[in-house]
């Protein structure tokens, strides 16, 4: 009987494999030698797909961002809803893979789903009469805030033991301890609550774009 064949290595494969371990152990699990032997392969051989443990990690983090869904840039969506929606379901990305966020706050690089990302945005925006200079600021901004969120919890930085809030020294942290418990509701109402303001902000910018005031200062579009 023939031996079962080993899966064929490719690209994507090597992707897959890299981003459940930098998911299960960090960026620093990530190594030639360590994603061989998870592939049941020789080192030299992901040398023809990849020349750098960097140029996986970059192709890491360009899986992630392809996650994110931009059909909201496409379907007729007003530009508050679409942002909303799409800062959405990017913080979900990144949330799935928080380990990979460091690597994608570089920028985008020369990876491809992250400027198809940053394009759909901008486009959008300019689209919807936003000045180019000020579409920019708004994809940088939106993208401060989403990756922001993803790098921690706020909640979830609070330890659960309550003598450690002593009440002498933090009158106001009388239930501080309860917080991580509740980590999940509150980072996400803390999300919503951030997201909101920011969008009410720009809403205000935009009637006076519509309008013809003068808008803040903001740097020249690329």
């Amino acid at each position: 009987m023939a031996r079962p064949r080993k899966p064929l290595l490719s690209t994507d494969r090597i992707v897959e494999t890299a981003r459940a371990l930098v998911d299960a152990e960090g960026l620093a699990a990530v190594s030639t030698r360590r994603l061989a032997a998870e592939l049941g392969v020789s080192g030299p051989s992901l040398y023809n797909h990849f020349r750098t443990k960097d140029e996986i990690l970059e192709a890491v983090a360009d899986s992630v961002s392809a996650q994110v869904d931009l059909s909201m840039f496409e379907d007729g969506r007003d530009w508050r809803t679409a942002l909303h929606d799409w800062a959405v379901s990017y913080r979900n990305a990144l949330r799935d893979h928080p380990n990979i966020v460091p690597v994608l706050a570089r920028g985008p690089g020369r990876r491809p789903a992250a400027l198809r990302l940053a394009d759909a945005a901008y486009g959008a925006m300019v689209e919807e009469g936003w000045p180019p200079a000020q579409a920019t600021s708004i994809g940088a901004l939106m993208r401060y805030f989403i990756m922001g969120s993803a790098l921690g919890s706020f909640a979830g930085g609070f330890v659960d033991d309550a003598s450690a809030y002593d009440p002498a020294d933090y009158p106001h942290l009388g239930q501080a301890h309860l917080l991580a418990e509740q980590q999940e509701k509150i980072d996400e109402r803390a999300f919503e609550t951030g997201l909101a303001a920011l969008l009410d902000g720009l809403a205000l910018q935009y009637e006076q774009v519509r309008t013809g005031g003068p808008g803040p200062g903001t740097p020249a579009a690329p």
